[in-house]
């Protein structure tokens, strides 16, 4: 008794659907860490805060503020300590973003 057996593949597809999924993924990333980093930033006027966004690049997800004085509350200066807010949304959930993009790409 002879088994015939067919693969066929689905590569082409698989590859066709990846960019997609990439930008789906890195758009998730920027909306999570934009959320972090406006949790974590210190308010007064709430102007700084409210200015945070995210854009998707190619092959990144890009979180940060266009207001002047945030390089100096990210960084501090001479006279006021750093209080970090992107860098630490960046660095403290590095973990949840590799999760948010695993799940991404398995869809």
């Amino acid at each position: 008794m002879a088994v015939n057996v067919t693969f066929e593949s689905h590569l082409g597809e698989l590859l066709d659907a990846l960019p997609e999924q990439i930008e789906q993924a890195l758009t998730a990333i920027g909306m999570t860490a934009e959320t972090h980093a406006k949790e974590l930033c210190p308010v007064d006027t709430g102007r700084l805060r409210n200015s945070i966004t995210h854009e998707v690049d190619d092959h990144a997800a890009i979180i940060g503020t266009n207001v002047e004085y945030a390089a100096y509350v990210e960084l501090g200066t001479s006279r006021m300590s750093a209080r970090p807010y992107l860098r630490t949304a960046v660095e403290n959930y590095t973990q949840e973003y590799k999760s948010i993009a695993e799940s991404a790409l398995k869809s």
